[in-house]
């Protein structure tokens, strides 16, 4: 069992300087949760206390029904996996897996057996006899991720494992860790800035900024359902469209206006906002949700003038200004338009999210 849960806590250094706040967070046993954020968010420091490698400086960390805040790192039952690997260079692949059971003093036939089956399943068997300086970024990260499989802990936490490797690595790298949660049946903590990473791989994503959670959930409510602006820009690639200004009304519906745009919001979001006519809001427009049929009459799209189109693969980018202020949309490679063209982008209105202006929340989802 490896229920890991906060309560209120928090981490203060002597200098003054909070990295984590009021954390209130209950990771189940067999959960793969991710932590993603910025730099300096917070993100690290928690799963450094869930290691033990951080104080608790408030509150109580608990594993199932333990406090742990001052029980010492080899005490906790925990394996991590750094971003920089952490191997031996002096030492074989088959020493570096070793090491941590032959530490701790297990029988040489059981560290055979466990090293073996480790190298096995992460497909590294050729490699036992190499150091890390003939190895490629991915055996090496497979080699980090087998000596930590090897100790069979009660919570696997990784800090960043990717980050090094490149683009076409880390999606096959995704691949085999989720692989390995299901293998293993062990409750995992993620580290990431990765919006990617944490789609792909959680159970449930923690979002934090400055120390502080702002949302968690799993990832399509993350995606689909964010609670503040923060959150919302966070994921999505593009990042999603904001255009600033009020509600309105137009022939007994709720709209969005902005100069010479007024989109019809949809019943369930006019309904949240029945009666506010003249608030300042912010509307979120996610990249993906336009096409390119459809016009700008009848509150149902957007018009402007297109800046640049940037190819990417099967899809393209198009910039486009609308009403002062420049949108990016994500729209298929058969789409014609040109830099410099005028046009009117249809926009699918039951994927609209509305924010207030000054507290940057929600108006649909809080």
């Amino acid at each position: 069992m490896a229920r890991i849960r906060f309560e209120s806590v928090g981490k203060k250094y002597p200098n003054g300087f909070v990295a984590l706040e009021d954390l209130n967070l209950d990771i189940g046993d067999k959960e793969f949760l991710v932590l993603l954020g910025p730099s300096g968010c917070g993100k690290s420091t928690t799963l450094n206390m869930i290691a033990g490698l951080e104080d608790v400086t408030d509150g109580n960390l608990f594993f199932d029904s333990d406090v742990m805040n001052t029980v010492p790192p080899h005490r906790r039952d925990v394996a991590m996996v750094f971003q920089s690997y952490a191997l031996y260079p002096h030492k074989t692949v088959y020493e570096n897996i070793a090491f941590g059971l032959r530490m701790r003093k297990h029988p040489k036939e059981e560290i055979n057996r466990r090293v073996r089956d480790a190298a096995r399943r992460l497909e590294i068997e050729p490699l036992l006899e190499r150091r890390p300086d003939q190895l490629s970024g991915g055996q090496r990260q497979r080699v980090a991720l087998g000596r930590a499989m090897v100790r069979q802990p009660a919570v696997f936490l990784m800090d960043e494992p990717l980050s090094n490797l490149d683009a076409a690595l880390r999606i096959s790298m995704r691949a085999e860790i989720k692989q390995l949660h299901q293998v293993m049946q062990t409750t995992f903590v993620y580290v990431t800035h990765d919006q990617a990473e944490a789609l792909t791989l959680a159970d449930r994503i923690v979002v934090m900024r400055s120390g502080v959670v702002q949302q968690i959930g799993p990832p399509d409510a993350i995606y689909e359902q964010p609670r503040n602006m923060f959150v919302a820009s966070f994921l999505g690639n593009p990042p999603i469209n904001f255009l600033e200004g009020r509600l309105g009304e137009q022939d007994g519906r709720m709209v969005f206006q902005r100069g010479q745009l007024a989109l019809t919001l949809p019943p369930a979001m006019a309904q949240r906002v029945a009666g506010q006519v003249g608030r300042e809001v912010v509307l979120g427009i996610r990249a993906e949700d336009v096409s390119e049929s459809g016009s700008a009459a009848g509150g149902k799209g957007v018009q402007g003038r297109i800046m640049s189109v940037l190819p990417v693969g099967s899809d393209q980018f198009f910039e486009m200004e609308v009403e002062g202020t420049r949108l990016f949309f994500r729209l298929g490679k058969e789409v014609q338009y040109r830099e410099g063209d005028n046009t009117a982008l249809g926009v699918n209105l039951n994927r609209l999210h509305l924010f207030d202006k000054q507290t940057t929340q929600s108006l649909v989802w809080n």
